[in-house]
């Protein structure tokens, strides 16, 4: 994964996934796998448009506290 200006990575490669409890309707969150370090978010909606880098530990906490 390159980075790009500024540190951003690069996310024009990311692999994105939906949750499986979505339904299909694409109407959720993205999450890209693929990124070291970081758990990228984007709106299922609008896949060119911005994306949130989140932390994986600060992701994992997240999750783990909807539950």
């Amino acid at each position: 994964m390159n980075t790009a200006r500024h540190g951003t990575p690069d996310m024009s490669a990311a692999k994105w996934r939906s949750s499986t409890y979505s339904g299909g309707n694409n109407e959720c969150l993205e999450l890209a796998h693929d990124v070291p370090a970081l758990a990228p978010v984007r709106d299922s909606k609008r896949p060119a448009g911005p994306v949130i880098p989140f932390g994986r530990d600060a992701w994992r906490t997240f999750v783990t506290h909807l539950r």
